[in-house]
């Protein structure tokens, strides 16, 4: 296991340095860039020099002067002294606004995928169990709608209905109006209340596939000549579903749960920016529009470590839920 594991992580960096060069790339290219805005504002200034000038000064100084490669290996260096630079966008340290931002998109990433967990499952296993029934019918009609609603429709949807008709919850934003005069008791209310629409967007959005996933691999396990065979020798249905048959389920589970590990950090970007939530989404979504080549590459890249470990984590889990696989 050890000897696999380190060497998963070697390969890990190989393929983490070439990621990192093509974000880095493609970066460069954008149609989008910060320092043009900047000098096209600078250059509108009464008395200000002209537009040509100010992108020679602000390419020297933001190091953009070099091709690609070598800006690339600068930015290498940095990261490797631990120096991220400042957001271009936000003019602080890419790392103190990733920080601020980072762990509301996790709050939110963690509670939509325990609640996705706790509903997916155990429908996908009751739809499972009665086959072409009534109740199998209408967990699968449920889980192709997830399935099939694209985000931005379904949190449009949330917002007609909660927010314009019944008022229940505001449109947009983490806090409300009156967030200042609330004791903090209240702030956290006015906060969760603002983040239910959210959530459940996240939730209904993404529980469909593992519904669909946990009800077919169930299906192919109940089939199984040893479920058979633990009927025959008289066992309850109760323990012949949640031992034997749903613990051979876990591998499509254990693939999503190392999947969903990027997820959690990464920031749901179109749900964010539809409630205008300050998560990490939200704010790389606006870095990315504005050319912020610091922040965007620190945030890109700290999702493709995450999605190497996911992976890493969901082999290693592998072994554990499912005796016949062995790591070798």
């Amino acid at each position: 296991m050890r000897k696999y594991i380190l060497k998963r992580l070697l390969q890990s960096v190989v393929i983490l340095f070439f990621v990192a060069f093509i974000i880095y790339a493609l970066m460069r290219c954008l149609p989008t860039s910060y320092i043009e805005a900047m000098a096209q504002q600078k250059s509108m200034q009464p008395g200000s020099k002209s537009y040509e000038e100010w992108m020679q000064q602000l390419t020297v100084m933001y190091n953009m002067d070099g091709s690609i490669v070598t800006g690339f290996f600068r930015w290498i260096g940095s990261m490797l002294r631990g120096e991220f630079g400042d957001s271009w966008k936000w003019t602080v340290p890419v790392v103190e606004k990733f920080n601020d931002t980072v762990w509301l998109s996790f709050v939110m990433g963690l509670i939509s995928f325990i609640l996705e967990l706790l509903i997916a499952i155990p429908l996908g296993i009751v739809a499972a169990t009665k086959q072409y029934s009534k109740a199998d019918y209408t967990i699968s009609v449920i889980a192709l709608a997830g399935i099939s609603l694209p985000t931005f429709f379904f949190a449009s949807l949330l917002k007609l209905v909660f927010s314009v008709k019944l008022g229940w919850f505001d449109l947009y934003g983490l806090i409300g109006r009156n967030y200042n005069q609330l004791n903090a008791w209240g702030q956290f209310l006015d906060k969760a209340n603002h983040l239910v629409m959210p959530i459940v967007t996240l939730v209904v959005v993404s529980m469909g596939a593992l519904m669909r996933y946990t009800r077919t691999n169930m299906l192919e396990v109940l089939n199984a000549d040893y479920i058979r065979t633990a009927r025959a020798k008289g066992l309850s249905e109760k323990k012949v579903i949640y031992h034997h048959a749903f613990r051979n389920t876990l591998i499509p589970i254990v693939t999503i749960v190392g999947g969903s590990l990027p997820g959690l950090f990464s920031g749901a970007l179109i749900t964010e920016t539809l409630f205008a939530i300050p998560g990490i989404g939200y704010t790389s979504y606006n870095s990315m529009v504005s050319g912020d080549i610091p922040f965007s590459m620190f945030y890109l890249v700290f999702i493709a470590i995450l999605t190497l470990l996911g992976n890493l984590l969901a082999d290693i889990l592998y072994a554990v839920v499912d005796p016949r696989v062995r790591i070798a």
